[in-house]
């Protein structure tokens, strides 16, 4: 006896012969489900599972500068909840603290290391899927959801960022919950799935702030123009779903504002020490500008591009950035032309072209907001658009693919499987070293499929053969990228998917910063040492690099570079750094009688030191090492309360962006004039418990 699912009415279809497309039952509104359907879809979501979490070890601590907030949450629970760099709570993260607080209390459970910090984000990542596959399956049936899943599975930047730790994974899963809960609100006209849609995209706020609320206006828009409720009371539902936002978001934020300073860690990023201007510039407006006061470069904005690369519609197209998402786009915009076209005057309320008018506007907001941002971009950005891409894909092409006994419709599938593989053709030869053949592999196999769906359909061996060609063809491309990324290894600030690519980031530092591995080095991947000292902070990814002070540091496979400042370039600010075993001894020994073992310029230089010890090190300067945190009067005050034991030299930028404090670099100058320089492990340290 076959299971049913509820669906709401759906768009009348007129399959071709020999396909068997879901049917809405006129008389109890479900769609019968084949004994097939449910190990088919425990089986993708297995296997996406499996995609994600493979060779997740590999990564280590991914991007250090989080995995050492996720420690400091283990050991303090003030850390947890504010989201501290450092048990010793001097300064946040700058982000709000909601994807910390999964991997903390997983790593609460299962002891702090690399699998307990990540496991979380590859399963939010089949959490994802599992939301995007249910929610297709209810309006367009079994064979939708899977392909929706699957070509979300295999987005390249997906498969990124879900075995990264990162608060993009967090972020992608609640926006994909607060859609599917919307859709849900519509179908059924009743406030709680608004409810729980506004609670999601407050929750998203905690996580990535005003990112979040990108999707509000797509949401607010398909609920006011498609919900069943009469007009009033659709717009009370909206304010009412609004205030589940400002609640859930805002709880915290109250807190944060309430405390006093003095009985708070600093909110990393900001100028002020306030969570609001970090809302409001460094996270907020200043993205869209390009003015963001601490940023360590200035905005992209015009097709001369700046230091986050050149803003316009066609940017997540340029450079490596294009790899990371854009290889169904092209495909995307067609069936999604074809799709409208063929629902045609349904009525207001069906079903299925609310899903893809969700998703389509869910992703061209998305798009577009990131093609002209000109502040801080990078090319991990783009796993915004896994979600409402896959579900766009799979909505709008199962709509195409179903009335292809139309000649017209089998001619718009010919030419979106050619245009796929061109555009495949073009993103595989900007890394023509690797996988040489698959280029051609993609042409041969889209031009055989546009052949077949040319062909009317007239049975289902057919049908199974043409859908089996048109998946291959647009598919092959983007898994061999998600495969090259799953079989790295990823760590530092700046990640992207799939192998390198000629020609500058796209989308991150430009003017001839080196590709290393699947992270990046900056122009002087160690920090230079003090006063001459021998070299800074060894860059896992780095270059080598020299800075004012004389001191070198090299990272064992970048390239070369010079440093911008004392603190010997961005090898500093994007890696961590490493710990010898004698600089270990020196850092643990006593530590218990000190609040931080020590104190380096920049969140990442500070990160490596506490992950390798266990010990609080404060993060001078916050990443960039460019906040007012602490300043010159509390370091020293701190010092002479004997609760820092040491200084280290290098790691960070020193202040050394166009704007925000210089702070970092006056209290180096102050330790340089009042302490003795020692080398230790390569690097120089001073002893704050032995002035000169």
């Amino acid at each position: 006896m076959n299971a049913s699912v509820a669906v709401a009415p759906a768009l009348p279809v007129h399959p071709p012969t020999g396909a068997r497309p879901a049917v809405a039952d006129e008389v109890s509104g479900t769609i019968a489900r084949a004994r097939w359907e449910a190990p088919a879809y425990a089986g993708v979501l297995l296997l996406t599972g499996i995609l994600y979490l493979w060779n997740l070890a590999a990564s280590g601590w991914a991007n250090a500068f989080y995995s050492a907030a996720v420690q400091a949450g283990t050991q303090n629970w003030v850390a947890f909840f504010y989201g501290s760099s450092d048990a010793g709570n001097s300064i946040t993260v700058d982000k709000p603290p909601a994807s910390l607080w999964v991997m903390e209390l997983s790593a609460r459970v299962f002891g702090l290391s690399s699998w307990s910090i990540l496991v979380p984000q590859a399963l939010m990542g089949v959490a994802t899927a599992a939301i995007l596959l249910f929610t297709v399956r209810r309006r367009f049936g079994a064979a939708a959801a899977l392909v929706t899943t699957g070509v979300f599975a295999l987005t390249p930047v997906a498969a990124l960022m879900f075995r990264f730790n990162n608060p993009d994974a967090l972020l992608l899963l609640l926006l994909t919950a607060a859609v599917a809960l919307t859709l849900r609100a519509i179908d059924r006209a009743q406030l709680r799935w608004l409810l729980l849609a506004g609670v999601a995209v407050g929750f998203g706020f905690l996580t990535k702030q005003l990112q979040a609320f990108l999707v509000l206006p797509v949401l607010a828009g398909v609920y006011v123009v498609f919900a069943g409720a009469p007009i009033l009371k659709r717009i009370g539902h909206l304010l009412a779903a609004l205030g589940a936002v400002i609640v859930s978001a805002g709880w915290w934020v109250a807190v944060v504002e309430l405390v006093p300073a003095s009985a708070r860690p600093y909110i990393g990023g900001s100028q002020t020490n306030s969570f609001l201007e970090l809302t409001f510039g460094y996270n907020g407006l200043g993205r869209l500008t390009g003015n963001e006061t601490g940023s360590v470069g200035g905005g992209g904005g015009g097709a001369g591009g700046g230091m986050w690369g050149s803003t316009g519609l066609f940017r997540l197209f340029q450079d490596e950035i294009g790899g990371q998402i854009s290889w169904l786009i092209p495909a995307a915009l067609l069936l999604l032309t074809g799709a409208l076209v063929l629902i045609g005057r349904a009525p207001r309320r069906d079903a299925r072209r609310i899903a893809i008018v969700t998703f389509a506007a869910w992703l061209l907001v998305t798009l577009l907001a990131f093609s002209f941002m000109a502040g801080i971009f990078h090319a991990y950005y783009t796993v915004a658009l896994a979600a409402p891409l896959a579900g766009l894909i799979g909505t709008a092409g199962t709509v195409v693919f179903r009335h292809r006994d139309r000649v017209w419709v089998r001619i718009l599938l010919a030419v979106s499987a050619i245009v796929t593989a061109a555009w495949a053709w073009v993103l595989l030869e900007r890394a023509s070293s690797w996988l040489p053949w698959l280029k051609v592999v993609v042409l041969a196999v889209s031009a055989a499929a546009a052949l077949l769906v040319l062909v009317p359909p007239r049975s289902r061996i057919l049908t199974a053969a043409t859908a089996s060609a048109l998946l291959t063809g647009a598919l092959l491309a983007p898994a061999a990228y998600t495969l090259e990324t799953v079989g790295a290894a990823h760590s530092g600030s700046i990640v992207t998917a799939g192998p390198s690519v000629q020609g500058t980031m796209g989308g991150g530092f430009r003017g001839g910063f080196p590709r290393v591995g699947r992270g990046f080095g900056g122009p002087g991947g160690g920090a230079a040492g003090a006063q001459g000292g021998p070299g800074g902070a060894t860059s896992a990814n780095g270059g080598t690099g020299t800075g004012p002070a004389g001191g070198t540091g090299t990272g064992p496979t970048g390239g070369t570079g010079t440093g911008a400042g004392p603190a010997g370039g961005a090898g500093g600010l994007l890696e961590a750094s490493t710990v010898s075993a004698e600089l270990k001894t020196l850092l643990s020994a006593d530590a218990s009688r000190y609040t931080w073992v020590a104190a380096s310029v920049g969140s990442q230089t500070a990160a490596g030191y506490q992950l390798g010890t266990g010990y609080a090190v404060m993060p001078l300067g916050g990443f960039n090492g460019s906040d007012p945190s602490p300043t010159l009067a509390q370091f020293q005050q701190y010092v002479a309360s004997g609760k820092i034991h040491y200084f280290i030299a290098g790691g960070g930028m020193m202040g050394g962006s166009s704007t925000g404090s210089r702070v970092a670099t006056q209290i180096q100058q102050w330790v340089e004039a009042h302490f003795a320089a020692e080398s230790v492990g390569g690097v120089t340290v001073y002893d704050l418990t032995a002035q000169n």
